[in-house]
């Protein structure tokens, strides 16, 4: 999914919690507040953490293992707070 050099880490969304409009949304936010690109990827599928659209089309559920891969500048702080974003949605 990503080169060894870029942070990576898996995160299981909560049981019950959809990554639908209202979690997608707060996550395009916080992902847009960073310079560094940030990946996310749900099985087979990848998005840009900072579309809307693809974070939506990742149709991730409750219990899915989510990896988070972030490039750039602000790339470890980044991939933190997305991960941790991710592991606490309710």
């Amino acid at each position: 999914m990503s080169a060894s050099s870029e942070p990576c880490r898996a995160v299981r969304l909560p049981n019950g919690i959809d990554l639908h409009a209202r979690p997608a949304g707060a996550l395009v936010r916080a992902a847009s507040a960073y310079q560094s690109a940030i990946t996310l990827s749900a099985g087979d599928r990848c998005a840009d953490a900072k579309s809307i659209l693809q974070v939506l089309a990742l149709g991730a559920t409750g219990g899915t293992e989510v990896a988070v891969a972030a490039s750039g500048s602000d790339a470890s702080e980044a991939l933190e707070a997305i991960s941790s974003l991710l592991a606490t949605l309710a």
